[in-house]
């Protein structure tokens, strides 16, 4: 037992109780009670000295091997950006981290963050320190007690029928024509549209394969009408580019996310309406129109590429809140 430690731990929590508790001033009273609790207690100060950390080449070797199951180069950033900055601030090696440091660096990194980031915050120290235990570089995995913090279910302002139909009037040309008939049609993600090539497309099935998240490769279909405007679309090209949406001027380059992103509101800003427009939430609409007519949600899982049924549940689960708001708001 280190005497000095434990006399400099009470002389600090009594000073600190003192400036926080201004009404109590009998600070003997304090220091009694301080010492009793802290009697049966080994105490040494914080290691200061310099430890060799192996948390960098564990993330290393983490994300080279994440990589090799098939993550998304922007999910391997995603999780070698937050594990860079947690292993600047846990000084330690991974074989000592306890549940009490990875609570005491969320409680500090995520002071103003959202839940939803705070969720991915701990959605990353699971995924490492789960992986850290299956290779056994650890005995005992210290993030498997912490848990999610608790969303609060985001209504998905899908458009209505009546919503879509005036985003298409709107619509001036036909690569924008296009653009929109394809995502309301397919459901895709702005990432998989981005990377569509002509030649992926069936043109007698009405149908292609896309490229989604972990590399996974899916088909997707389209309907009749948007047949008609891609055909329209690409008979007027005159650029010999293999992406299906490409730049109108210039050299005529494969359109980007951004590029997309600007497309979809414009041409929303032009149709008048007010709610915020992007590609995302076509995929929302795609969603709920399906269930709305009654598709099954495995069969949604699987058009729009969900790994797990619980994320396309969420739809469901949506769409019945509602149904439940529409009722009492007329009641």
């Amino acid at each position: 037992m280190c005497s000095n430690c434990i006399e400099e731990a009470v002389i600090k929590l009594v000073g600190k109780l003192s400036l926080e508790l201004k009404e109590h001033k009998d600070q003997l009273k304090v220091r009694t009670i301080v010492e009793e609790v802290l009697y049966n207690y080994d105490i040494k100060p914080k290691e200061t000295a310099l430890v060799i950390s192996d948390i960098e080449e564990k993330i290393a070797i983490y994300i080279a091997s994440k990589k090799l199951d098939g993550l998304s180069n922007k999910t391997l950033k995603g999780y070698k950006y937050n594990l860079n900055i947690f292993a600047s601030y846990m000084h330690k090696t991974v074989a000592t981290i306890t549940t009490i440091d990875l609570r005491m660096y969320l409680a500090q990194r995520c002071k103003s963050m959202k839940p939803s980031s705070i969720n991915t915050e701990i959605s990353i120290l699971k995924s490492f320190f789960g992986w850290l235990q299956d290779e056994e570089y650890i005995p005992k995995n210290p993030a498997k007690k912490l848990k999610q913090t608790k969303q609060p279910k985001r209504l998905r302002n899908a458009l209505s029928e009546e919503e879509l139909i005036v985003l298409k009037n709107a619509c001036e040309n036909e690569r924008e024509t296009a653009l929109i008939e394809f995502f309301s049609s397919t459901g895709c993600r702005l990432t998989e549209v981005i990377n569509i090539n002509i030649s992926d497309i069936d043109w007698a099935e009405k149908s292609l394969k896309v490229i989604g998240k972990g590399d996974k490769q899916r088909v997707v279909y389209f309907d009749a009408k948007t047949k008609i405007a891609l055909e329209k679309y690409l008979r007027i090209r005159t650029d010999n580019n293999e992406a299906l949406f490409v730049a109108a001027k210039g050299n005529h380059k494969r359109l980007g996310p951004r590029s997309i992103q600007k497309e979809v509101k414009k041409i929303a800003k032009r149709a008048g309406i007010e709610k915020s427009i992007y590609p995302h939430l076509l995929r929302h609409t795609f969603a709920t129109k399906k269930l709305n007519n009654g598709m099954p949600l495995p069969t949604l899982q699987h058009i729009m590429g969900h790994e797990s049924p619980a994320t396309t549940q969420i739809y469901a689960e949506l769409m019945e809140e509602n149904i439940k708001y529409e009722y009492r708001r007329v009641s």
